[in-house]
């Protein structure tokens, strides 16, 4: 009988005699020289673990999280060769200082998601029916809703990782820098040659209130019917993980069962398509994030005030949900546990609405970085608070996010 050993491309046959003839130090000296060989070019040396929350990790349970080093394998392996750019080591050695360093101690944040080009156009109202207005400006920015929730992670300095598909044009070299300089690590970002990148028109109105048409391009389509093992594993690698409705919901399912088994908790932004919540994704979520409007058309209830809510909120426990955190603009935020009282955040007030593009985003994203490295709900959502509150008064979704020394300011003077 033959043995076949892969090292480097070469095939390389042993008889059986053979192998049983070479010292056992032989092996380990060439998988010494194969290692070094692998790793010519890093500044920074791998780690040899990475990190991976508890089974017990669950937010219906307990606030705070008790994590573990668990090893997880990255080997830069590649199931569509002809679309995904593989990056294998941008994460663990960069020359980008923002490019975050994995570190045991940190869980990372592990977003799946979105990636848009937002073309902007600022006016002084929407058009009504068959009517043309002109706009003051027009600017391409980047956003979507995950790359907006991963650049908030990454400038709030938590380690970040971000799973999504860009197209081979200029929009998506547009958003991989874009979340290259926000801290993001972009190894599981795919560039697909088949779509184009992610649209959303986004109508800029003078009091910073915004309308938005998305057109989903390469965040729609050419997803595969089971995602990598690489993608995968990192999602179960994760402190926490964030999904929002701007992708296809059997990529949602798939990131949210994997996450659930490995004991990661999962955050669901309600933003994104109007089509019926799989109950399949509503029952491997622990916390449940639409806005009031949102929450609204999800549970075809009304929201226009705080009993109402409340009640619409008791129909998302009926379909599985157990936390529900309400995003209310202008009144602020509530977070809802079955079984308990509400907990109420008001807005921390800007000194200029300037752009609400990406307010949301920022909020779910900061709540979740503080959930992950231990604080309390009321902190949560009091640090969500500001980081919102930072950002609705930039323009532009990505380009707002605020970095975490600024919110902790907020907080200080507020």
């Amino acid at each position: 009988k033959y043995y076949c050993f892969v090292t480097c491309g070469v095939s390389i046959n042993y008889s059986r005699s053979r192998m049983t003839q070479t010292p056992k130090q032989n092996f380990e000296e060439e998988e010494k020289r194969d290692r070094v060989e692998n790793m010519k070019g890093l500044t920074t040396p791998l780690q040899s673990k990475y990190w991976h929350p508890t089974a017990q990790n669950n937010l219906k349970n307990t606030e705070s999280f008790n994590l573990y080093s668990h090893p997880v394998q990255f080997n830069g392996k590649n199931n569509n060769p002809k679309s995904r750019k593989v990056k294998p080591i941008s994460c663990f050695a960069s020359e980008n200082t923002n490019q975050p360093i994995l570190k045991e101690s940190k869980p990372p944040l592990v977003v799946v998601g979105s990636a848009n080009a937002d073309i902007y156009v600022e006016i002084d109202r929407l058009p009504k029916e068959g009517e043309t207005i002109s706009a003051k400006t027009g600017q391409t920015l980047p956003g979507g809703k995950g790359a907006n929730q991963a650049v908030c992670g990454g400038k709030l300095d938590y380690p970040t990782f971000f799973v999504g598909q860009v197209g081979e044009d200029a929009h998506g070299k547009l958003i991989t820098e874009a979340l290259e300089s926000g801290g993001v690590c972009v190894d599981h970002l795919t560039t697909v040659s088949n779509a184009p990148t992610g649209n959303a028109v986004v109508m800029l109105q003078s009091d910073g209130e915004n309308s938005i048409i998305i057109v989903g391009g390469a965040n729609m389509s050419c997803w595969p019917e089971e995602l990598s093992y690489e993608d995968l594993e990192i999602v179960r690698s994760a402190g926490i993980v964030l999904l929002q409705r701007e992708i296809p919901d059997f990529v949602n399912i798939q990131v949210a069962k994997a996450a659930r088994n490995a004991g990661v908790p999962v955050i669901l932004d309600a933003g994104g398509a109007d089509s019926p919540i799989p109950l399949e994704l509503l029952r491997c979520v622990d916390i449940f994030s639409p806005n009031e409007t949102e929450l609204a058309r999800i549970t075809k209830m009304p929201t226009g005030n705080f009993e109402q809510i409340s009640n619409a909120v008791e129909q998302c426990y009926d379909l599985g949900v157990n936390q529900v955190l309400v995003k209310l603009g202008a009144n602020g935020s509530a977070l809802f546990a079955k079984g308990e009282e509400p907990l109420r955040q008001p807005i921390i007030k800007a000194a200029k609405v300037i752009d609400t593009t990406g307010a949301g985003d920022t909020f779910t994203a900061a709540f979740a970085v503080a959930l992950v490295e231990g604080k309390s709900k009321e902190e949560c959502l009091r640090f969500a608070a500001a980081a919102a509150s930072l950002c609705v008064q930039a323009k532009g979704a990505i380009p707002s996010m605020p970095e975490k020394r600024a919110v902790f300011n907020l907080l200080q003077s507020a």
